[in-house]
């Protein structure tokens, strides 16, 4: 019994498309290969076909092709034994054709000649005989079917085919490829089907991935602050700024540092890798003036900061001498930032929890991008609604960053320690409502997923598990676009 043509899939997508130019080419799954030139549009249909029967070899299996060329378009079945089926054809609407008016000279007839009747010619045996109409050769293709005949123009007027219309100019073209080439899925089922041979269009989620990649990895001109706040402790700042910090040094490129602006001390350095040596913002400022020296190396740098070797960012950190009372004054804030974006263009803030402190204010006049992290408890959720109500009260800047904050969303930890299924269940969706809470007044909200790796100790981008990198990335996209 044979194969009916519903019983064959559509699985890959095939096209062949043949040109008026003489040019054509097969589309498998995205893929277009060049067909063979030929010496006539039939032969280019053959070649074309040619490829779509290797293809149905190749998968040991009747496949669908859709045909198109100037003549029309339809659906062929093609077997790997070179069999070829129509499914269906519709020819090309037939080109307009203009029937020039009576009045041209080739069909004027003077007025003095119309009183004389033109002698009709008698007619020969010859003539007065049907003659039989040759006949055409066959072609077996299906490609396309035999067009019907066509009935003879009226003789009484001229045919004229409507003309082109004038010269374009030049700077109206280009030859140019505007689009950029889609390159084929890496990840899932569609990514193992393009390394066994069969190249395939990645999946939405894919594509969803490289557009967060791309928007991180931009760059853009000028340095750029960005300041994580919220006003409770435990809401999941530092784990934030060192998550934003790895993923846009990763993949931008661009020189980060990850500052605790912390008014007395700061837990940043102890969730990062920490140098050879103790300086923190305090010894930073004090040598701010040989820092912004124009005869200073920009490698100078590196006597103040903790650079993380895998995650490609630096750290400044804030003093740490326990038996020190400084509190950071707005005045040197100003001096830190004007030192720290002569030699970075990207600069990640943490913050302490007042945010009435002198140091916190003056982070936020330069600060370009908000972030507010929460994790999924109801204190801390109402700790970044009075951080977001408070900047927006004062308007100007602070309201504007408000406005346009991005707020991540941490599930809770106390119920993955609890390992409970309905307590996990419980998390995610007190996650997803605080994040629906939050979506209606700033620009972007994105969550998290619990991850063990973010809990304690030293903070590692290559620790988290993928789904927590995944999440990761599009908060740094959400972040970037803000740029």
């Amino acid at each position: 019994m044979g194969t009916t043509p519903t019983q064959v899939m559509a699985f890959p997508n095939i096209r062949a498309i043949v040109r008026d130019n003489g040019t054509a080419e097969v589309v498998v799954a995205g893929n277009s290969r060049v067909v063979p030139a030929g010496d006539s549009v039939q032969e280019l249909r053959n070649n074309a076909l040619a490829l779509v029967v290797g293809e149905a070899q190749t998968l040991q299996r009747p496949v669908r092709v859709r045909i198109e060329d100037a003549e029309g378009h339809g659906e062929l079945i093609v077997h790997p034994d070179n069999r070829i089926e129509s499914v269906s054809y519709e020819p090309a609407p037939a080109r307009r054709r203009v029937e020039a008016p009576e009045t041209t000279p080739k069909t004027v007839v003077p007025a003095i000649m119309e009183t004389v009747p033109a002698p009709e010619p008698a007619a020969t045996p010859a003539e007065s005989a049907p003659v039989p109409a040759p006949t055409a050769p066959v072609d077996a293709r299906p490609w396309p079917p035999a067009p019907a005949p066509a009935s003879p123009e009226p003789q009484t007027a001229a045919v004229v085919e409507e003309t082109a219309p004038t010269r374009r100019s030049l700077k109206e073209t280009s030859f140019l490829v505007s689009a950029p080439v889609l390159e084929p899925a890496t990840q899932g089922w569609r990514g193992t089907l393009t390394r066994l041979g069969l190249r395939m269009d990645p999946s939405e989620d894919e594509l969803s991935e490289r557009e967060d990649i791309r928007t991180v990895s931009q760059h853009w001109p000028g340095p750029r602050t960005i300041a994580v706040v919220n006003r409770k402790g435990g809401a999941n700042k530092t784990p934030t700024v060192v998550m934003l910090s790895a993923i846009l040094a990763r993949y931008s490129g661009a020189a980060t540092v990850a500052w605790d602006n912390n008014e007395s001390q700061g837990t940043l350095g102890w969730r990062t890798e920490k140098g050879a040596h103790d300086r923190s913002v305090l010894d930073l400022i004090d040598a701010s003036t040989e820092l912004l020296s124009p005869s200073t190396n920009a490698a100078e740098i590196a006597t103040f900061v903790h650079h993380q070797t895998a995650d490609k960012f630096d750290v400044l950190r804030s003093d740490e001498n326990e038996e020190g009372d400084h509190e950071v004054t707005a005045e040197e804030v100003d001096i830190a930032h004007q030192v720290l974006t002569r030699y970075y263009r990207l600069v990640v803030m943490d913050s302490g929890n007042t945010a009435r402190a002198a140091n916190w204010r003056r982070m936020i006049d330069h600060t370009n991008q908000l972030v507010v992290p929460v994790t999924a408890i109801e204190d801390r959720a109402e700790a970044a609604r009075l951080t977001l109500q408070t900047l927006e009260s004062r308007g100007g800047h602070d309201a504007e960053l408000a406005r346009g904050a991005v707020v991540i969303v941490s599930e809770s930890t106390d119920a993955k320690r609890s390992m409970s299924g309905e307590a996990l269940k419980r998390a995610k969706d007190e996650a997803r409502r605080i994040a629906d809470g939050f979506a209606p007044f700033v620009r972007a909200v994105v969550r998290i997923p619990y991850d063990p790796a973010l809990v304690n100790g030293p903070i590692r981008y290559e620790a988290l598990q993928p789904a927590t990198q995944r999440a990761w990335l599009a908060a740094a996209a959400a972040v970037a676009a803000g740029f």
